[in-house]
């Protein structure tokens, strides 16, 4: 390895406006500080690219192998100087790049902040290797979580036939008649969600208490994308500073969480199985099941996933300034209510593919580490 200041290894330059109104779609991904945030029909980089946050979020890195468009929002590498493009993507993922943050009130990047910085980086054949073997298991995790879903949209599948159109098995016996709901099967009712759960959220950890490693993971909004629970950017916390009343939030494989405010209120994950301790931060939820309904929470999962129950937590949600619901609103969300006997045998029927979705999401979190 060889030491050399950051602005000789690779040089970092702004994204380009592109309003959202102005987005025409087209294969081209419009690139975020940290997501794809659109798609564009003209672009305006070649691939391949390494872009990350520069204003809003920092410390998330992105590669992308085609062309594209890095929105304003990001910094983007526009000379690797002759650095592996790859390599230069899994430098800056372990960069402390939030430690460069020159904003007041928004989380901001100067990239002139980081041209003094040492740094050491691998010659350019230890950078292929490095990078080849490193792109070995992204190829293995990106594999994973294809799996995942497709097993995910065969739940959802079953789940809309049987409960949204009413085609479970059996139905064919069956009449609809008039509801608040609409038309649904005879012997059903007008449930809604706190029939089967209570909703609690967490609990109001200190940020300055939390830390890159130690006794347990801390669950928070950021851990609730649109697909499911990302722990790549997991903090944790030391068992000295938890209070007691907090052990009650511990979390176990298999239970289903939901985001209670911000940009992914209303969006669901099931906990993974994992070999660290987590527990719940505030403002995000946890289904507790009611005694009386034993459950491995799929029919649940898949409710809430459905397009009606995320429409009633948008509606619940807007009006303030930050989007927002408690637990006991997500409690009167109301759905047609089938017998319980039919939610145990579709939730019977989709344990095998729930098990191995929590075993992929696992490998994946093995993989990352």
């Amino acid at each position: 390895m060889k030491q050399i200041k950051f602005k000789d290894f690779i040089t970092l330059q702004r994204g380009f406006d592109l309003p959202r109104r102005k987005i025409e779609y087209g294969p081209i991904p419009v690139v975020g500080s940290t997501s794809i945030v659109g798609w564009h029909k003209e672009h305006k980089i070649d691939g391949p690219g390494v872009i990350t946050g520069r204003s809003g979020s920092l410390g998330i890195v992105q590669y992308i192998e085609d062309q594209y468009w890095p929105h304003n929002t990001t910094l983007w590498v526009k000379d690797f100087r002759g650095n592996k493009p790859k390599y230069v993507y899994y430098f800056l993922n372990n960069f402390p790049l939030k430690n460069f943050n020159s904003g007041a009130g928004v989380p901001t990047l100067n990239r002139n902040h980081l041209g003094n910085y040492d740094i050491q980086i691998h010659d350019h054949s230890s950078q292929e290797k490095i990078a080849d073997l490193l792109s070995a298991y992204d190829d293995l995790i990106e594999n994973n979580t294809r799996r995942i879903t497709i097993l995910e949209e065969m739940a959802q599948r079953i789940y809309k036939k049987w409960f949204v159109d009413f085609k479970y098995p059996g139905h064919e016996n069956d009449k609809l008649v008039d509801s608040k709901l609409g038309m649904i099967p005879e012997g059903w009712e007008v449930g809604c969600v706190s029939d089967y759960y209570d909703v609690r959220s967490g609990f109001a950890f200190k940020s300055k208490d939390m830390v890159e490693s130690g006794d347990y993971g801390i669950v928070k909004i950021k851990n609730i994308q649109s697909d499911g629970l990302n722990f790549d950017t997991i903090q944790y916390i030391s068992e000295a500073l938890i209070e007691d009343r907090a052990y009650s939030f511990e979390l176990i494989e298999n239970d289903l969480l939901i985001a209670m405010t911000g940009a992914t209120v209303g969006k669901v994950g099931l906990m993974p199985k994992s070999k660290d301790k987590f527990l719940l931060n505030q403002r995000v939820g946890k289904f507790f099941p009611k005694v009386d309904f034993q459950t491995n929470n799929m029919f649940m999962y898949q409710l809430s996933k459905s397009n009606n129950f995320q429409i009633s937590v948008v509606n619940i949600a807007q009006g303030a300034a930050q989007p927002n619901i408690s637990g006991k609103q997500i409690g009167s969300i109301k759905f047609p209510g089938p017998p319980s006997q039919l939610i145990l045998r579709f939730e019977k029927l989709c344990e095998s593919i729930k098990d191995n979705v929590l075993v992929l999401n696992f490998k994946n979190q093995i993989l990352r580490q």
